[in-house]
């Protein structure tokens, strides 16, 4: 038996989804931009260190507080009187989650999701997050398999850090910055883009360089076809552990 042997479930995404996978990330983005121009692109840590955060580990805690500031963000414009992104629903996820968290949009269409996995890199760290893991390779097959308009969104947020001290205490406040922001639907990002790391499970689908990421528009069933040929290519997986998981997962018909 062989690859092409197989009795694939084809999904057959929305004929809007290019179109509704655009909205998002424009709205995604839009957000963003409007929060760095009301000043609200920084967040303040106060501390007793009196010579400030050691800036050479900032990176290991950038992570869960880029994604807090990102969720409360959002839940703020959902909240305002002034939405205009038609943002209806923000829901934060569980650190486990396959996403850091759920936006809900809605089109004269209908009610748009975007499942967002924020990715925080430095801008004072060379390489920092530069190639992070995005998720599962059988999760995400499973999720558009499931669903062929699955929206997963890659949200990249850098940050600088930097020490300024407080007048009132006269301690040192860390200040994380946001500098530069970035948002890519996965199913379209460049195939020479996306990596496939085998540890871990089925192995982690990834992003060779988050800042430079081209994009290739492809169908739902187009983008499994690409995942499995990541799978397949690695030296440490084999066809029959790939049909192991095709069976488990239900990606094929009994």
């Amino acid at each position: 038996m062989t690859y092409s042997d197989l009795n694939f479930k084809i999904p057959q995404e929305s004929p809007s989804y290019k179109d509704d996978s655009y909205f998002v990330i424009k709205n995604i983005l839009a957000i963003l931009e409007e929060r760095k121009e009301k000043g609200d692109d920084k967040i303040i840590i106060n501390t007793n260190l009196k010579k400030g955060l050691p800036l050479e580990n900032i990176n290991k805690i950038a992570g869960p507080m880029i994604e807090a500031w990102a969720g409360e963000v959002f839940e703020g414009i959902r909240d305002s009187d002034d939405n205009i992104y038609s943002l209806i629903n923000v829901e934060t996820q569980h650190r486990l989650e396959m996403a850091d968290i759920i936006l809900q949009f809605k089109k004269e269409s209908g009610v748009l999701t975007g499942n967002v996995d924020v990715k925080a890199t430095s801008n004072d760290i060379p390489d920092s997050g530069k190639s992070p893991n995005i998720t599962s390779f059988s999760r995400i097959r499973t999720a558009y398999v499931k669903d062929p308009n699955f929206m997963f969104v890659i949200l990249s947020i850098k940050h600088k850090v930097y020490s300024k001290r407080n007048a009132v205490t006269g301690l040192m406040d860390g200040i994380m910055e946001i500098v530069d922001y970035n948002a890519y639907d996965l199913k379209y990002i460049g195939e020479s883009d996306i990596s496939y790391n085998p540890a871990l499970g089925t192995g982690q689908i990834q992003i060779k360089d988050i800042h430079y990421v081209t994009t290739e528009f492809r169908t739902t069933w187009e983008m499994c076809q690409l995942l499995d040929k990541k799978y397949l290519n690695s030296a440490k997986k084999t066809f029959e552990d790939f049909y192991r998981e095709a069976k488990k997962n239900k990606w094929i018909k009994d």
